[in-house]
């Protein structure tokens, strides 16, 4: 009963092995021929199926290998500009002071995000802190407004509120970020938009696999006079010597344009450092996720050809199973 079980078996599975495997097996009535059973190489194309993706799951995890190395030689270049960008607006926070709690009726929010993607939810973070300052800072007789950097920020903020959209800049990673260039860009900002406070969104680098969204405040020369005359936290610049013929507005004028263009320049490189470090945790993930179905496919895959091989012995060997 177990030669017959075997044999019904071996009918079964003789249409799906290729030809080549088989050429050997004479026609009879226990052992057709493949051209009496049914279409040829079922099982080849099964087993060529899995090397096709086999060989597809290997690109795939080739290319987020290398965009991990490019990604990881970015930040190299970038870190060090970072942290030594901190040191600019520092200052001007103690004189001035960050307030984001400060009342004011025309708010723009600059969102800072990357152009290109696959760096994890870095931008929909920014997006979605945006969208919350837009809407805390909205009211019958206030007035927010957007500038965006980049065009993931874009892609996200145009669909939802384009009419409250005031300026875009992309493609501001094109060349190497320097002062200058910030500068430029912070320049043309102030030149564009009415503002009493620019609320700028980005991600504070803290390693590669840690980024802190934050909220940076520039307020406005008016306001900085305004909260230093009803004596809140800026009731301190009072007690500072202004020397030089320039009034104090223009002073304040002048500090305020410096602390935007200096707050301006940090936001943009630690932006750009947690998008590298995040970008870099995403292709790790993806080589081990490519790496994990590569094992998975090449068992299935051996699988298969244990079993094609096992059927040809079958067939090709009956006497072999032949106990009684």
């Amino acid at each position: 009963m177990a030669m017959a079980a075997l044999r019904r078996e071996g009918r079964r599975l003789a249409p799906l092995i290729s030809p080549r495997t088989i050429t050997a097996v004479r026609s009879s009535p226990l052992y057709p021929t493949l051209e009496d059973e049914g279409p040829l190489g079922v099982r080849h194309i099964s087993t060529q199926v899995v090397r096709n993706r086999m060989k597809s799951v290997k690109n795939i995890q080739k290319i987020t290998k290398a965009m991990k190395m490019v990604a990881a030689s970015k930040l190299r270049a970038i870190q060090t500009k970072t942290e030594n960008s901190r040191g600019l607006w520092q200052p001007f926070t103690a004189l001035l002071g960050d307030l984001p709690s400060a009342d004011v009726k025309k708010n723009v929010v600059v969102t800072i995000s990357s152009d290109k993607g696959l760096c994890g939810g870095i931008n929909s973070t920014s997006v979605k802190i945006s969208k919350g300052l837009h809407k805390l800072n909205s009211g019958p007789e206030k007035e927010t407004k957007y500038v965006i950097l980049g065009e993931k920020a874009k892609a996200q903020l145009v669909r939802d509120s384009k009419k409250d959209i005031e300026l875009i800049i992309t493609e501001l990673q094109k060349n190497p970020l320097n002062y200058t260039q910030v500068s430029v860009l912070a320049d043309e900002i102030l030149k564009n938009v009415e503002y009493d406070a620019l609320r700028i969104v980005f991600n504070k680098f803290q390693s590669v696999v840690s980024f802190v969204p934050t909220v940076s405040t520039v307020l406005s020369t008016e306001i900085v006079e305004r909260e230093a005359e009803s004596g809140g936290k800026l009731g301190d610049l009072d007690s500072y010597e202004v020397e030089g013929g320039e009034t104090k507005g223009e002073i304040l004028q002048n500090l305020a344009e410096f602390q935007f263009s200096c707050t301006m320049f940090n936001a943009v490189l630690e932006n750009a450092c947690s998008e590298q470090g995040a970008r870099m945790s995403a292709m790790d993930s993806s080589s081990r996720n490519a790496g994990d179905m590569l094992d998975r496919l090449t068992l299935t895959y051996n699988r298969s050809e244990v079993d094609i091989l096992s059927v040809v012995f079958v067939l090709q060997n009956p006497s072999s199973f032949n106990h009684n």
